[in-house]
């Protein structure tokens, strides 16, 4: 085996990974980012969701009031009738 040749073959393998380099440098590389019409959809309806409020005030304002007089009375049937409604939709 000669150590001698085995220089000489590096130093070929030197000279190509450095004209690699070169080259690649020297080529411009950009990224493009293209959103689909079903993304712009959904940014634009969590945009609208996140403006909305998070409470309904003019359904909530009259049973607050009632809450607070303590005047809120709930029939015992029909909260009843609903839980076992939603119960059965759950199963």
């Amino acid at each position: 085996m000669r150590i001698e040749a085995y220089s000489q073959v590096q130093q070929v393998y030197q000279t190509k990974k450095t004209n690699k380099a070169l080259q690649s440098a020297s080529v411009s590389q950009s990224d493009q980012l293209q959103i689909s019409s079903l993304g712009k959809d959904f940014q634009t309806a969590k945009a609208a969701v996140a403006a909305s409020p998070d409470v309904r005030a003019e359904l909530t304002d009259s049973i607050k009031v009632k809450v607070q007089n303590g005047t809120y009375e709930v029939d015992n049937g029909t909260f009843a009738e609903k839980l076992l409604q939603k119960y059965e939709e759950m199963r």
